[in-house]
């Protein structure tokens, strides 16, 4: 059943929401989960998520999910499980030095939509939340989300060889003295990345296992020439 991801900057009222979301939206025939952020981080979080997904309840995440990419993963869950979703943002709060940036929603965007902006103490348009959740069809999966078997140990042994090369170039490039708005090269690819920041050995390693996560779910060897540029475009979209 469908899934509700909330947004927002701490102190926007997420939690507030989640609880008026899990009472407008429960009742006899489905039940409505919130799952809140806990210890485990983002990976966690997406596990708890996929883990509740069912043809029944309601899922509602109560998290800051600022970080387009941690959007995108949700929506690949909620695709995935062939699923509507839509996204509420909690506008408002502030948050403070030590809180990750947050990026605003883009409904443009097919992760941030449909999106919903409330602030203050605005009611819930619980109308247009309810028939986005449950008078649209799901999106069907295509090959990003939809789980495929493997093809051949060749393909793994090359996305984990061609992702390890792209983030060492990276590194170099970055220990050479390369400055954000420069171009970082890997030998063997046309396109370059521009990183608009530093970006730490840890949150490229990040990258690197969810790209390899994704890539998984579509294994093809047709892919095999475009890796390190489709890895460098992840990189690109991910890192702001």
């Amino acid at each position: 059943m469908p899934l509700v991801v909330l947004c927002g900057r701490p102190g926007s009222g997420k939690s507030r929401r989640a609880a008026e979301l899990r009472e407008a939206l429960g009742g006899p025939e489905r039940a409505a989960h919130v799952v809140a952020e806990a210890e485990g981080g983002r990976a966690a979080l997406r596990a708890e998520v996929e883990r509740r997904l069912s043809r029944r309840d309601v899922v509602i995440v109560d998290a800051g999910n600022e970080l387009r990419s941690i959007r995108y993963e949700l929506y690949c869950a909620a695709r995935q499980a062939g699923t509507p979703r839509c996204l509420l943002h909690c506008a408002g709060g502030a948050g403070g030095p030590d809180e990750p940036p947050f990026e605003e929603p883009d409904p443009s965007c097919r992760w941030d939509r449909p999106l919903f902006t409330v602030r203050g103490e605005e009611p819930l348009p619980l109308g247009d939340i309810r028939a986005a959740l449950f008078e649209s069809a799901p999106p069907p999966p295509h090959r990003a989300t939809r789980t495929q078997p493997l093809q051949s140990c060749g393909f793994l042994h090359q996305l984990d060889r061609v992702t390890q090369d792209v983030l060492a170039a990276v590194l170099a490039a970055q220990r050479s003295g390369a400055q954000p708005g420069e171009t970082i090269r890997v030998p063997g690819v046309a396109e370059g990345l521009v990183l608009s920041r530093p970006v730490s050995v840890a949150e490229l390693s990040r990258l690197r296992r969810q790209f390899i996560s994704y890539t998984k779910m579509q294994p093809s060897d047709e892919n095999l020439p475009q890796l390190a540029s489709m890895f460098l475009q992840y990189l690109s979209r991910s890192i702001q």
